[in-house]
Order: C-alpha cells, then sequence, then structure tokens
C-alpha cells in the first residue's frame, strides 16, 4: 500500500496513578507481557511470542487485533525493556510504537503509568480519515492506562487475600 511519506505521527498518551509498586506495575505489563497484554487490551485476539526465554530487550511477538471490526496482523520487538522504568514496543511489520513509562511516588507504595501510542506513518487511503484516527488512538490511549490500573490493582488485591 502506499506511503504518504514523512509526517507527524499520530500520537495518543495518558496517564494514571496506580496504587502498587513500580515493581508490581512492571512485571504485570513487562515481564508477564504475553499472558496480561489481551486482558488490558481486549482487542488482541491472539498473541503468541516468537522469540525464546523470558521476556526482555530484543523479543519479538506476533499478534493479531480486531480493531472497529477491521483484522490486523503484526510482528513487533522490544526496543525498550527498563525494570520499574519503561517498556517500549515497535512494530516491525507495521509502523507503530507503544511505550510504557513508570514513574515511582510516595516512596514506591503508588506509581504514575504513563502510556503513549504512535502511529508513525499512515497510508495515503487513510489520510481522510486522520482526525478519526487521532481521536481513537486517544481514546484507545486513556482506555489502556484505566484498564491496567483495574488489573493490577486487582491482581494485587487477589494476591494479598491469598496470602
Amino acid at each position: 500500500m502506499f506511503k504518504l511519506g514523512p509526517a507527524e505521527p499520530v500520537v495518543g498518551s495518558a496517564h494514571i496513578l496506580t496504587e502498587c509498586s513500580a515493581d508490581e506495575l512492571f512485571r504485570y505489563i513487562g515481564k508477564e507481557l504475553f499472558r496480561n497484554y489481551p486482558k488490558w487490551s481486549p482487542e488482541i485476539k491472539a498473541l503468541e511470542q516468537i522469540t525464546p526465554g523470558p521476556v526482555g530487550l530484543g523479543t519479538e511477538g506476533r499478534q493479531v487485533r480486531i480493531d472497529l471490526g477491521h483484522r490486523t496482523e503484526s510482528r513487533f520487538i522490544i526496543s525498550a525493556f527498563e525494570p520499574d522504568t519503561r517498556l517500549t514496543i515497535v512494530g516491525v511489520t507495521d509502523p507503530f510504537r507503544c511505550s510504557y513509562e513508570l514513574q515511582n511516588i510516595e516512596s514506591g507504595k503508588s506509581t504514575r503509568l504513563i502510556f503513549s501510542f504512535e502511529l508513525l506513518e499512515l497510508f495515503v487511503i487513510m489520510r481522510p480519515f486522520e482526525e478519526l484516527i487521532r481521536v481513537t488512538i486517544r481514546d484507545g490511549a486513556e482506555r489502556t492506562v484505566q484498564n491496567i490500573k483495574h488489573l493490577v490493582e486487582a491482581d494485587k488485591a487477589k494476591n494479598l487475600s491469598s496470602s
């Protein structure tokens, strides 16, 4: 498909305060990415880790998504894996990047999660829908942080009650 060339990426970002440590949050979104990603992003219909071993820098994966009835399959690689600080995923077959940044708050009792998704290029056929795409990405970023907060805090509460 014909790409329009360099342009401003379409970016959506959101942040939220979670009631868990950066270690707990990073374990949930980083180390356990392939188990938990479909939980906070229900658009994911299939997800697999391609490279063997624990999740880390350079780990590759494949995902199948259904967004607004449109099915896409893409491969991605983890381009930043900084425990308790940052996880960045970059599309190999599609031009996207998503980043999860963690900031300790209140001596490690809470963590601010900052999520951003960037669509790095738009296909020519998508240009007329650019504003709709921007709104969808912004809404998706907000939904992502809300979902992660709910899930990680529920997971933490479940682990505390079973101890």
